[in-house]
């Protein structure tokens, strides 16, 4: 069921070739299918894994669409979705980490491991029957990474998306689906914060900055904001954080060690998937603390670890990929209703789909504060 006439074609941002980047495309408007909703899209985020993929350093099937974090407004309901209250009309944020909901994970309640996402989504840019839902105007096959939100319509399958209730930004809620889903799944399942402890947060970025202020409201005592940009740690002081350390100038450790009294961190959230800011999380972890790593390094990348240390003062390193979406993103939405998610200010840039290319080269070069999205509207 639809509640508008849905074109049959729509722009796109289209990456063909690595070397060219994107080009904005007229496609076929995509359909749902079983389990999936349409949604025209209002605003999509741009997150700095996408990089990976248009640099080649993470391998993704070309002609693809990228784009893991929307928001929009529901304009068809597919078949077989008898248990959804979505309904037509519907404002939705829609979730990078897509479960299927049949898988032994899934059935587990561990959205974050659902093998069809990775094997299927992330491998070969397809949704769970095996297909993907785009095609160019002549029917050759587009690739999905996630539902491929840098478009004007996605499809998105219903575990994955969440109502916006009235309030929430139709633009800037395009960031709860990644980068606040992401950091609510590295503090609350990840960590499992204590109330009371001392929280590092390496990268404050579009992720960084949500650990900021999620760390916070779970009750983090200290939040030490680490950065090599000094505008970037005034903005994670503007969104919670109690201290900040520019590990440009600064040595980490000493003065992590100085502000907790000499102890370290009990977690310390690594967000940008390098070995240099591996080694800066880790060295700021106090006897028996967590490491909690979150971004992606590009291509496959190692980070080193001191045995002895870790084995003798108890650390912990604990991976997380985003969160466990359907129970996970609903309660991110209602925090950013809620007001304890400042999700409008971490949006510090809106980008037009024709100017997609210039907003991930500003991405590339460090250039954004926060997160930047593509508004649909402009």
């Amino acid at each position: 069921m639809s509640s508008q006439t849905i074109p049959n074609l729509m722009r796109a941002a289209v990456l063909r070739d690595v070397s060219r980047g994107f080009a904005v495309e007229e496609i076929r408007t995509p359909r749902p299918k079983e389990g999936e909703i349409l949604i025209q899209v209002s605003a999509c985020g741009m997150c700095h894994s996408d990089l990976h993929v248009l640099g080649g350093a993470i391998s993704f099937p070309t002609p693809c669409v990228l784009g893991h974090e929307v928001a929009g407004v529901v304009v068809e309901i597919g078949p077989h979705n008898e248990h959804t209250t979505l309904k037509v009309g519907d404002r939705v944020a829609g979730a990078f980490l897509m479960p299927c909901g049949q898988c032994e994970s899934c059935a587990a309640g561990r959205d974050d491991l659902c093998s069809n996402f990775f094997s299927l989504n992330r491998l070969k840019g397809q949704l769970y029957d095996g297909n993907t839902r785009l095609f160019s105007r002549d029917g050759e096959p587009i690739w999905m990474y996630s539902m491929g939100g840098l478009a004007e319509y996605c499809v998105i399958p219903t575990t994955s998306a969440a109502k916006l209730p009235d309030g929430v930004d139709p633009v800037a809620g395009a960031i709860l689906g990644c980068a606040a889903m992401t950091a609510y799944g590295a503090v609350r399942r990840g960590a499992d914060l204590r109330h009371g402890e001392d929280v590092a947060v390496v990268a404050t970025g579009g992720v960084g900055s949500n650990v900021i202020q999620i760390a916070r409201a779970f009750g983090a005592r200290r939040v030490i904001a680490i950065d090599i940009s000094d505008e970037k740690l005034t903005d994670a002081m503007g969104l919670g954080a109690t201290h900040a350390v520019n590990s440009a100038t600064t040595d980490v450790r000493e003065a992590v060690f100085d502000i907790t009294e000499g102890r370290g961190v009990d977690v310390a959230f690594e967000v940008l998937g390098r070995p240099e800011t591996w080694l800066t999380a880790l060295d700021a972890l106090r006897d028996g603390g967590r490491m909690v790593p979150i971004g992606l390094g590009a291509g496959i990348q190692k980070a080193e670890v001191e045995i002895n240390r870790t084995v003798r003062r108890s650390q912990s390193i604990i991976g997380s990929y985003g969160a466990r979406t359907r129970l996970d993103l609903p309660e991110v939405v209602r925090m950013a209703a809620s007001g304890v998610i400042d999700y409008r200010h971490i949006v510090s840039r809106r980008f037009s789909l024709d100017e997609v290319a210039e907003g991930y080269d500003l991405l590339h070069h460090g250039k954004i504060r926060g997160r930047a999205v593509v508004d649909l509207s402009l």
